[in-house]
C-alpha cells in the first residue's frame, strides 16, 4: 500500500498528482492541503491538522467533502504533517510519499526533511519519500542499496546526516567512491549521476540523504 500525504506548500512546486491518483493509492490532506486534493477532484481518505491556512468557505467545503477529519489546537508539540505521518506509519504500508512539503517557509522544509527520518529510527521498513516538481527525497541507514537510473532524475546527491558516514562506496556512477568516509557537512557527493542504466550505494554506518534531482 502507498499513502501519500499532501501538505500546504506552494502549488508550483507540486508535480501533477491528478496522474498519481489515478493508481491505487490512499490520499491524506494536511491543513490547506486537503483543500488542494479537493480542488484537483481528489477525494481525501483521511485529513488533518489546525486548518488555520484556510478561510471559512474552504473549511466548509472540507467539512462537507471529507468524512474522516482529525482537527488539532494550533498550539500542539508536533506539526500537522508529523501528526499524519505518524498516523500513515501505524498503518505500516510499503511507501508513503510527501507531496507539497517544500517551498514556501524554510522553517517547514526542514521540518519535513526531519521526517524523513522517522521510519529509519523507528527501525520500521516502510519507505518515505518528498516528492516535488524538480527533486525526489529519502533516506537510507547502513547497506547495500540499488539505484535505477531515470532521465527525469539527471542528478543524484548523497547528504550525510549523522556525524559520519563510513564505508561509503559508490558503484555505477560517473564519480565513483570505495570504502570513504564521509563526514556531516561535507559537500563530495553533490551532483553524481549514473552512467549505467543502475547503480548501487553501499556503506557500513550512518544515515545518507538521497537526492535525486532536474534542472
Amino acid at each position: 500500500m502507498i499513502i501519500n500525504l499532501l501538505g500546504g506548500g506552494p502549488d508550483r512546486y507540486l508535480p501533477e498528482i491528478s496522474q498519481v491518483a489515478e493508481e491505487d493509492q490512499r490520499w491524506i490532506g494536511v491543513d490547506r492541503g486537503v483543500f488542494t486534493l479537493l480542488s484537483k477532484g481528489i477525494q481525501p481518505y483521511a485529513a488533518f491538522g489546525d486548518f488555520d491556512s484556510v478561510n471559512e468557505q474552504e473549511w466548509q467545503r472540507i467539512e462537507r467533502s471529507v468524512k474522516n477529519v482529525q482537527i488539532y489546537r494550533p498550539e500542539k508539540d508536533q506539526t500537522d504533517m508529523e501528526l499524519a505521518l505518524d498516523w500513515a506509519l501505524a498503518r505500516e504500508p510499503n511507501r508513503i510519499h510527501l507531496y507539497g512539503a517544500t517551498g514556501g517557509r524554510l522553517d517547514h522544509f526542514f521540518g519535513n526533511i526531519q521526517l524523513l527520518l522517522k521510519a529509519e529510527l523507528q527501525k520500521k521498513r516502510t519507505h518515505i519519500e518528498m516528492i516535488d516538481t524538480q527533486n525526489h527525497v529519502y533516506v537510507k541507514g547502513a547497506g547495500r542499496h540499488k539505484i535505477e537510473k531515470k532521465e527525469d532524475q539527471e542528478y543524484i546527491s548523497f547528504i550525510p546526516v549523522t556525524p559520519e558516514i563510513k564505508g561509503l562506496t559508490l558503484e555505477g556512477f560517473k564519480y565513483p567512491l570505495t570504502n570513504s568516509h564521509i563526514s556531516f557537512g561535507s559537500t563530495l557527493c553533490i551532483s553524481n549521476e549514473l552512467v549505467t542504466d543502475s547503480g548501487t550505494f553501499s556503506f557500513s554506518e550512518g544515515i545518507l540523504m538521497v537526492i535525486r534531482s532536474k534542472d
